[in-house]
C-alpha cells in the first residue's frame, strides 16, 4: 500500500517535472511560481514515506537535473539582460572615454522628460 502511494507521488512529479520543463521552455515564468509549490509539497511528501517508492527514482532525479538545469540557464539570461539594462542606463546618464595618456574623461548625458504633443 505505501508502495502504491510512493508510485503515484512518483507519476505525480514525472508529469509536473514535464510541465516545468515546457514552462522554462517557454519562458512562463508565472507558471513556473504555480508549479513550485506542488513540486515542494509532492517532495516532501516522497521524503515522508517511510520506505522508498518502486518507481523510477532515477528517471526523476534525472529530470529534476534536467530542469535545474534549464531553470539556471534561464536566471543567467536574467541577470545579463539585466546588467546590460543597467549598463544602458549608465551611458545614458553619461558617457567615459580615455585620452591618449589614459585619463579618463566623463561626458555627461542630457537626458530630456519632456512630452512632445504632435497634431
Amino acid at each position: 500500500m505505501m508502495h502504491d502511494r510512493g508510485n503515484r507521488i512518483l507519476d505525480q512529479l514525472d508529469g509536473l517535472l514535464e510541465a516545468e520543463r515546457g514552462a522554462l521552455l517557454r519562458g512562463d515564468l508565472s507558471q513556473l511560481m504555480a508549479l513550485t509549490a506542488e513540486k515542494e509539497r509532492l517532495v516532501d511528501a516522497l521524503n515522508a514515506l517511510d520506505s522508498a517508492p518502486t518507481g523510477d527514482l532515477r528517471a526523476v532525479q534525472g529530470k529534476l537535473t534536467r530542469n535545474q538545469a534549464l531553470l539556471d540557464g534561464a536566471l543567467q539570461g536574467i541577470r545579463t539582460v539585466a546588467a546590460r539594462l543597467a549598463a544602458h542606463r549608465r551611458i545614458r546618464r553619461s558617457l567615459d572615454t580615455y585620452d591618449q595618456n589614459g585619463r579618463k574623461h566623463s561626458i555627461p548625458g542630457d537626458i530630456a522628460h519632456n512630452l512632445e504633443k504632435r497634431a
